[in-house]
């Protein structure tokens, strides 16, 4: 990377589009100059990133799921079996046609979403009801031929990071409850992160195809809009029936299961680095910070034992578990702070002469500036009480981001009026016709009916209707 880019100041976060992009390569996420639309490279600061995020999730999952890996390649005979399914992924199929130089004898599909590469195996593996649940989940690049306007992390050709669970029960209502046990998994796995997300059921017409219902979480980004950050589907018997999944019950009898899949993809990150993020770059969470704390020695003419009592405090911290480095170039200290805001470090610790001559470190917050000086011998109990305290801040900061940018609406008016500013919330009659007529009258959908709702009555502005259930009106990514 050019230095001047380096060294150039990210745009104002008001302009959220300019700046995101900006910080994506300026923070060292992606690099989106690889020479294919829609597909970008991770940076290893990036990656690394990346590789936290999805550690929290794997301990979430490792409790009850197991982790496996699926094959990319899905034969068109097993890819075609479910109409529906199919219909909603034709448009944005990649299609594998020839060997070398030679036409396959069956097109291949890379996988858009891999309900119809599992379950073929999934046929095989059921038995009878002591095989349930089975709760797999694999974490691998999907392919989409996304023709909208492709955005990294958020809008891709090729998702490098999709987390999907595919669980099989031997009940509709255990199939139900896994759906919800995924919405809560989600929304712990999010607030690890100190993103906060509104989960809702989609309304029929916006569920995934082939499934009888979804309920999915939404994150609420700068800007205004919403961006899809997990989805949980309860497929009902649908895809058992088309790939022949069935079990032995107790009775005897071969009845077919019931299934569930849920997904969260590098999205995720999207909403992590878009969120926290300020003008002055990332501001990372803790438990996702490739570095935690980097050490600052400031040093002038004479090291003075600067140097020796920096070691000293990295090797106690990193003895601790934190990640630490110690910043050692020849650049100023000014420079050394402007580069490690860009990157989010969440804490820095600065060390000088007279700061040693006092058993003492100066701590810097990156979320909100704050600096206090600490006694090196409690140095390691305040920097992990400082790291504890930075996530719940970014967290409740967030929250409280999020709650005021809910606005309830009794009128279409009132809803276009604050869709600019964040997300509507009004009553609906529940009817279709309903729903498309907002959307079209404000150029917003209907995200779903929150699963949180109290019991309540109210008007549907759209046709005037007795309503008992409100949804979320917003745009979306």
């Amino acid at each position: 990377m050019a230095e001047q880019e380096k060294e150039a100041a990210l745009p104002s976060k008001e302009n959220f589009s300019e700046w995101y992009n900006d910080l994506l390569l300026k923070g060292e996420i992606m690099d989106v100059r690889y020479p294919v639309k829609g597909l970008y490279v991770w940076f290893p600061f990036g990656f690394n990133i990346r590789r936290n995020v999805y550690d929290i999730m794997r301990r979430l999952l490792d409790k009850d799921h197991q982790e496996t890996m699926f094959p990319l390649l899905i034969p068109e005979n097993e890819f075609m079996k479910e109409a529906e399914h199919i219909k909603g992924f034709e448009d944005e199929v990649y299609w594998v046609t020839h060997g070398g130089l030679s036409p396959l004898d069956v097109k291949l599909a890379l996988r858009p979403t891999s309900e119809t590469a599992i379950y073929p195996m999934y046929k095989l593996w059921i038995r009878s009801h002591a095989d349930m649940p089975l709760k797999l989940y694999q974490i691998v690049n999907t392919f989409r031929y996304e023709t909208k306007h492709t955005r990294p992390l958020i809008r891709l050709r090729e998702i490098t990071s999709f987390k999907e669970a595919h669980t099989v029960h031997a009940t509709w209502d255990d199939a139900a409850a896994q759906v919800d046990e995924a919405i809560s998994i989600y929304t712990e796995f999010y607030r690890q992160l100190a993103v906060p997300v509104l989960a809702s059921k989609r309304p029929d017409w916006d569920k995934f195809p082939g499934a009888d219902y979804t309920i999915a979480t939404d994150a609420l980004m700068p800007d205004g809009k919403t961006l899809q950050v997990g989805t949980a589907h309860h497929l009902g018997d649908n895809f058992a029936k088309t790939f022949d999944i069935t079990y032995e019950d107790t009775e005897g009898e071969q009845v077919y299961a019931f299934q569930t899949c849920y997904g969260v993809s590098e999205r995720s990150i999207a909403a992590l680095i878009s969120i926290h993020g300020d003008d002055k770059g990332l501001v990372l969470p803790p438990a996702v910070a490739p570095v935690q704390v980097v050490i600052i020695p400031i040093i002038f003419k004479k090291a003075e034992g600067v140097l020796e009592a920096c070691e000293e405090v990295m090797n106690k911290l990193e003895a601790k578990g934190i990640r630490v480095k110690m910043d050692t170039s020849d650049e100023r200290p000014g420079a050394k702070y402007y580069k490690w805001e860009m990157k989010g470090v969440p804490l820095r610790l600065e060390l000088g002469p007279r700061d040693l001559k006092n058993n003492a470190a100066m701590l810097a917050r990156r979320d909100t500036g704050e600096k206090q000086q600490v006694s090196l011998d409690t140095i390691v109990d305040d920097v992990s009480s400082m790291l504890d305290g930075i996530h719940d801040s970014l967290y409740e900061k967030a929250t409280e981001s999020v709650y005021s940018r809910v606005f309830n609406c009794e009128t279409v008016d009132d809803v276009r009026e604050n869709l600019p500013k964040g997300i509507a919330k009004m009553f609906w009659c529940g009817n279709k016709e309903c729903g498309l007529k907002l959307e079209d009258d404000t150029g917003a959908g209907i995200l779903g009916i929150p699963t949180d709702q109290a019991d309540c009555r109210g008007k549907c502005p759209v046709c005037g209707a007795d309503a008992e259930i409100q949804v979320y009106v917003a745009r979306t990514y």
